[in-house]
């Protein structure tokens, strides 16, 4: 992974492969960012006006190289937009920040060492600059024979403090961070042959090993003797079995001690089932256990972390395939709840493996449990490609996890869980359907999972539907493939529990 360090050089004196600075976008052209003075300095004051004859103008996401003149000990300077200026001196954005750095970090693949002078004005700044850097730099290659570009090797962090405690912090929070979202990259974007729920529950296992978490992985055997008819469902039709993974981290004990569930949507691979997918739907399909992914690297965070908070992940392990074994339409399962439903479509099977993992997770009795799953199409066509769903049982705790998403820069949007569509799961065969009415369909598998949470636990549902996986180009820090959508807010959440603000 690429290494981050914090450095008290000038920009002009430290070695390294490029040296990036911020521009922001001014009323009358492009405006050099607060951290770039002595870079400003070898222009002879002239960086911006260089700048805009290069057609740059500061806006955000915006990359700009230039020969470095002498002076500087950097032979490239990149320039890279922070859109607006903030106001009257305040702080800049973080997400503007983060973004500005990502952009910065993916331009630099390749490279060995980037200087980073943006506008580190406090140690939240520095982090969120450190993150966007790490989060930009990645790149996944695994499966390439060639090789191909290698991410940006060094990171040194200009205008922090080492030796100061809130900087270090920030600095080592910003890594953990990323390499736990970068964890859930990797895993995402590996093809589905060789990430099957079994290899998962291995990899699982691993992670717990090597930070002290306790794990325990039920396989179809125990599956089938537990009662848990909706993993086996879904699963088996695969000649890849199913498997539920119970990651716990105990970081609080005593009276008082908070303890969130995180229940994760673990298909491996989507073919819709019986109900098979039509041509040109099933090429991202290994993407849909992007909510296991976000769960396990969460619980792996807040142990890295040492978070004073008990989190417990569930990981809901199957691919769903269409075979002589596989569930069909109109087939009736009995959940592990004991509730009966009959399956309408098979392609809507990430409920049914969630639905079995909530109710586990509910017996626990935690002080919340949130879920996590690319579990709609309607929820994309509701928000688009950047912004996932947040549904709750408690308006207040949807509210707090919306604001919670936003304080760290992942889109969201709070969503309804009208009591009216309920109506259109009702089945004359089995207590419940797995199909509502198709307008709305993302609310009503929301209010489907809600059947499932044990009475009197606040509960929230993340559709990650769209973010999860990016089918288009790069921006910001966030490359094309996985994402590891959710992570941030969900270690945010787990942070602020553990400091008893939010549970």
């Amino acid at each position: 992974m690429t290494a981050l360090t914090l450095s008290t050089s000038s920009a002009a004196a430290l070695r390294a492969d490029a040296v990036v600075v911020g521009v922001t976008k001014g009323a009358k052209g492009p405006e050099v960012a607060a951290g770039a003075e002595a870079v400003d300095q070898a222009f002879a004051g002239r960086l911006a006006a260089t700048l805009e004859t290069l057609g740059a103008s500061g806006a955000e996401g915006e990359v700009t190289k230039l020969p470095a003149p002498d002076g500087l000990k950097s032979p490239v300077v990149l320039a890279v937009g922070l859109g607006e200026a903030p106001a009257d001196g305040a702080a800049y954005d973080n997400e503007a920040l983060r973004k500005a750095a990502g952009a910065a970090a993916r331009a630099l693949s390749g490279s060995k060492k980037a200087a980073y002078a943006l506008p580190v004005q406090d140690a939240d700044a520095a982090q969120a600059v450190a993150e966007g850097a790490l989060l930009g730099a990645y790149v996944y290659t695994a499966y390439q024979s060639s090789n191909g570009k290698a991410p940006l090797a060094e990171i040194a962090l200009l205008g922090a403090k080492p030796r100061d405690k809130a900087y270090k912090a920030a600095a080592e929070r910003a890594a953990v961070i990323a390499a736990e979202v970068n964890r859930a990259r990797d895993l995402i974007n590996m093809p589905p042959n060789d990430l099957h729920p079994k290899s998962f529950a291995a990899l699982a296992q691993e992670a717990a090993k090597e930070h002290g978490l306790k794990i325990e992985v039920l396989d179809e055997k125990a599956l089938v003797k537990g009662g848990y008819g909706g993993i086996m469902g879904v699963g088996q039709g695969s000649a890849n079995p199913p498997r539920l993974v119970k990651i716990a981290y105990t970081g609080a004990k005593g009276r008082g001690a908070k303890h969130l569930a995180l229940v994760g949507k673990g298909i491996t691979y989507d073919s819709g089932g019986i109900s098979l997918k039509p041509a040109g739907h099933n090429e991202t399909m290994k993407c849909d256990m992007s909510g296991a992914a976000a769960v396990l690297s969460t619980v792996v965070a807040a142990a890295r972390l040492g978070l004073p908070v008990n989190v417990t992940g569930w990981l809901a392990l199957a691919e769903n395939m269409p075979s002589g074994s596989a569930a069909r339409p109109g087939d009736v399962l009995k959940m592990y709840s004991g509730k009966t439903v009959e399956v309408l479509n098979t392609d809507a099977e990430g409920r049914l493996v969630m639905a079995d993992a909530l109710t586990r997770a509910s017996e626990e009795k935690p002080d919340a449990i949130i879920d996590v799953a690319t579990l709609t199409g309607a929820m994309v066509l509701a928000l688009g490609n950047r912004t996932f769903g947040v549904m709750a049982n408690d308006d207040a705790f949807r509210t707090a996890l919306h604001e919670t998403a936003t304080e760290v820069g992942e889109q969201s949007w709070p969503m309804p869980l009208p009591a009216d569509l309920r109506k259109a799961m009702d089945s004359p065969t089995a207590d419940i359907s797995n199909m509502g009415e198709r307008m709305g369909g993302g609310l009503a598998a929301g209010l489907f999972l809600k059947e499932f949470v044990g009475e009197g636990i606040t509960w929230a549902h993340l559709d990650i539907a769209g973010p999860a996986f990016n089918e288009s180009g790069p921006f910001g820090y966030t490359p094309k493939g996985g994402t590891g959508s959710a992570i941030r807010t969900l270690v945010r959440v787990a942070e602020k529990a553990g400091e008893g603000e939010l549970l």
